[in-house]
């Protein structure tokens, strides 16, 4: 991989901490990941855009990232860098110029059906109710909608708090409201892995947090392998078991960040001293890539 590793204060920190907390159930659970293989694979990946006057951009380059099953990873770095492109690598809706993408140890050629993503805005029908946007995905695909997947849908729409609003339409509806619609759509589709493209960017802090705090209990009840893009240093620590740092344009993975935060995580968990220390060093990381 062409990642460094991370600064020494934050290596020894993270150890200490590590070391500080007692083995638990949940500790053994949450990081199981290792001793699995491989769900999403990028080696040497670069991609390069050409526009319609022939020029070209170069949006990444040599990348090289490797999440194992139900881990949570963020990808952090300035805007422009590809963090996106990643996502839609992973998701089969680009090729990459040169080098390979695979899943679960097979090349990505197209769309997959264990492939969920959830997109910056909600992007919901506005014609259809809460319900039928949820089982949307479904009625396109096969022409119906069976009473497994409505009764499916009604459970995961209780599950982020929306069953009291299953026939209202999107417009009746908060933009916090609106991302939890497009979640519990994606959730669905019981995808193995779910790809985030700054779902909660465009939503007010509160509801930021409110939202970041019920992705975590729902990955508890349904764990998956979770690629999230952020430009927020906080919601990726309290999110993430790793986090990825890259640099600007053509991105490159400079770094990549274990987060020793015990699980299970709450907003509590950012009262932690190393949390604002994580905080810190990270944020200095990230602002030294981009004026360099």
């Amino acid at each position: 991989m062409n990642s460094r590793s991370t600064s020494t204060g934050l290596v020894a920190s993270a150890a200490e901490a590590m070391r500080s907390q007692p083995a638990s159930p949940e500790t053994m659970e949450t990081t199981s990941w290792l001793a699995g293989p491989a769900a999403v694979d990028l080696k040497s990946v670069t991609h390069t855009f050409r526009s319609l006057d022939r020029s070209t951009v170069t949006a990444l380059s040599d990348i090289g990232l490797e999440v194992r099953r139900t881990e949570f990873v963020s990808i952090i770095g300035p805007s422009g860098c590809g963090k996106s492109t990643i996502l839609r690598l992973i998701s089969g809706l680009l090729k990459p110029s040169s080098g390979t993408v695979s899943v679960f140890g097979l090349p990505v050629t197209e769309p997959r059906d264990d492939i969920a993503l959830v997109f910056q805005r909600p992007t919901l029908l506005p014609w259809l109710s809460v319900l039928d946007n949820v089982t949307f995905p479904e009625k396109h695909k096969t022409g119906r909608v069976s009473k497994e997947t409505s009764a499916g849908a009604l459970e995961i729409l209780e599950m982020v708090g929306l069953q009291d609003f299953l026939h209202k339409r999107p417009s009746e509806l908060s933009g916090g409201m609106q991302q939890r619609v497009a979640i519990a759509r994606a959730l669905l589709q019981d995808p193995d892995i779910l790809l985030m493209d700054e779902p909660f960017s465009a939503l007010d802090a509160l509801t930021r947090d409110e939202l970041s705090v019920e992705l975590l209990d729902i990955l508890i009840r349904r764990p998956k392998t979770v690629v999230f893009v952020t430009h927020s240093i906080q919601e990726a620590l309290l999110l993430s078991d790793r986090i990825v740092v890259m640099s600007p344009r053509p991105g490159k993975v400079t770094e990549t960040i274990t987060v020793p935060l015990p699980r299970p995580r709450g907003l509590n968990s950012m009262l932690d001293p190393l949390f604002a220390e994580m905080t810190g060093e990270i944020r200095s990381k990230v602002f030294t890539r981009t004026r360099h």
